[in-house]
């Protein structure tokens, strides 16, 4: 069963969000999203000062299995990524929610974060997968 923290939001295509307590958010892929793509082996992380809008591709995820894009869940601009990431990409598979946060982006609209899925409906989603 996979971790589904209560305190952040989530997207149909697994990305997880939480909004900081200075207006930024950060974000990563769900521990669903990581134990279906396996041993994690690289990310391309998306360029800093990059603005993207919602369900935009802005940066890729290999493992041994796959290379799957990451869909932006938020329309807004890349203010920092977590660059730990080119060296043990693999973070993301032991922590998925802490360590191994992908990137930070300041959001064009805060509401945005509100309008994503709670943890419950993420959970009932990936239940039917």
């Amino acid at each position: 069963m996979s971790e589904i923290p209560t305190d952040l939001r989530y997207t149909k295509s697994h990305e997880w969000v939480r909004l900081e307590e200075d207006g930024t958010v950060t974000v990563g892929i769900t521990d669903h999203a990581q134990e279906l793509l396996g041993d994690i082996v690289f990310v391309e992380l998306p360029e800093v000062d990059m603005e993207y809008t919602a369900e935009d591709a802005c940066c890729v995820i290999e493992s041994v299995k796959a290379a799957s894009d990451m869909y932006m869940p938020i329309t807004g601009e890349v203010i920092d990524t977590n660059q730990a990431l080119v060296d043990e990409p693999d973070m993301i598979n032991s922590s998925p929610y802490d360590d191994g946060w992908i990137f930070r982006i300041k959001p064009a609209d805060e509401d945005d974060v509100e309008q994503l899925l709670d943890a419950s409906t993420y959970e009932s989603e990936i239940a039917d997968e």
